[in-house]
């Protein structure tokens, strides 16, 4: 993929990839507060599928390799009780990218128990509506699903779990022109980013989205004392304007447990797309993941709760 920071001050190649998260392992660039890098990022499969690719190919697919993270980056001063402060600057997509639905993973694991594999080519310069074979386009919106630091604990920890220092986040909104702040755990905060998306649905419901290789630029700066709990971010403007133009369709999920009102409100647009739209479940499941969104809609009329599922009408206009 091309150089796309002209005005970055590192460029951070692949080869300097990392599965899982330790605070023992080297820094590959120790920068000053307000360095602005360029990342080049894996998929999170690592390269395993092409576009020559095919639903046998997943079994094969090696799970001690998966979310691979480029970096770690030590930010000079940055120390316990300090946050990252990450301005995300922008993207250059490569064209690539694959969904599938892992047996054994997502939401509906129980129900989805056969491989599936859909293949994307899309423009990787206007980032115009990706196809999704002859049922529909989707709007992209690209981000990185995982970025953060190292954890205080010792040893080696699983890359898959999202944790207080960030990791697999999977926040769609984490696109250019936000900024994410972190909370330091060790001197330097060692930070890595990658599992890059070309477009995800709020709630990655298979478990994978547009997985898709692409460069990050973005500039790393430090707040001193800040104490955060927990990441927190900021966006610019509307947020699922992409989205937005031809309105929605909802299914909801009512009852006193949060993940099975999510899995009823996914099962049931699952169920409208086979019928409306002609899918096969699998297809319908794979791209609920990249542009459907699950949404609490009411959490205090105990003791019955409701999650809504809401999916683009944009995608069939």
């Amino acid at each position: 993929m091309p150089k796309m920071c002209s005005k970055c001050d590192y460029t951070i190649h692949g080869r300097h990839s990392h599965f899982g998260w330790d605070r023992s392992i080297p820094p590959v660039e120790t920068v000053s507060p307000g360095t602005s890098l360029e990342f080049e990022c894996l998929d999170s499969g690592s390269g395993h599928f092409t576009p020559d690719s095919t639903a046998e190919d997943i079994a094969t697919l090696d799970f001690s390799k998966v979310n691979p993270v480029t970096g770690p980056i030590f930010v000079d001063g940055a120390k316990p009780g300090d946050a990252l402060k990450v301005e995300i600057l922008s993207f250059k997509p490569s064209g690539f990218g694959w969904t599938a639905n892992i047996p054994g993973f997502g939401l509906l694991a129980d129900q989805f128990k056969d491989p599936a594999l859909n293949l994307w080519s899309y423009d990787a310069d206007g980032l115009a509506p990706a196809a999704f074979g002859s049922h529909g386009r989707v709007p992209l919106k690209p981000f990185a699903g995982t970025i953060g630091l190292a954890p205080a604990e010792p040893g080696l920890h699983s890359v898959v779990p999202p944790r207080r220092v960030g990791g697999n986040l999977d926040i769609r909104d984490l696109s250019a022109g936000s900024t994410l702040y972190l909370p330091v755990e060790v001197e330097g905060g060692l930070f890595s980013i990658g599992d890059t998306h070309a477009a995800q649905g709020d709630g990655e419901v298979c478990g994978t989205a547009i997985e898709s290789p692409m460069n990050v630029a973005l500039k790393l700066d430090l707040v001193k004392d800040a104490n955060l709990a927990m990441p927190r971010f900021t966006t610019p403007g509307p947020v699922t304007r992409h989205l937005d133009g031809e309105g929605y369709e909802v299914t909801t999920g009512i009852g006193s447990d949060l993940m099975e009102g999510a899995r009823a409100a996914v099962s049931g647009m699952i169920d409208f797309l086979c019928a409306t739209r002609g899918l096969t479940p699998e297809d319908a499941y794979m791209l609920c993941s990249v542009c459907g969104d699950l949404r609490i809609s009411e959490i205090v009329d105990q003791p019955n709760w409701v999650v809504s599922f809401y999916f683009p009408r944009i995608v069939f206009s």
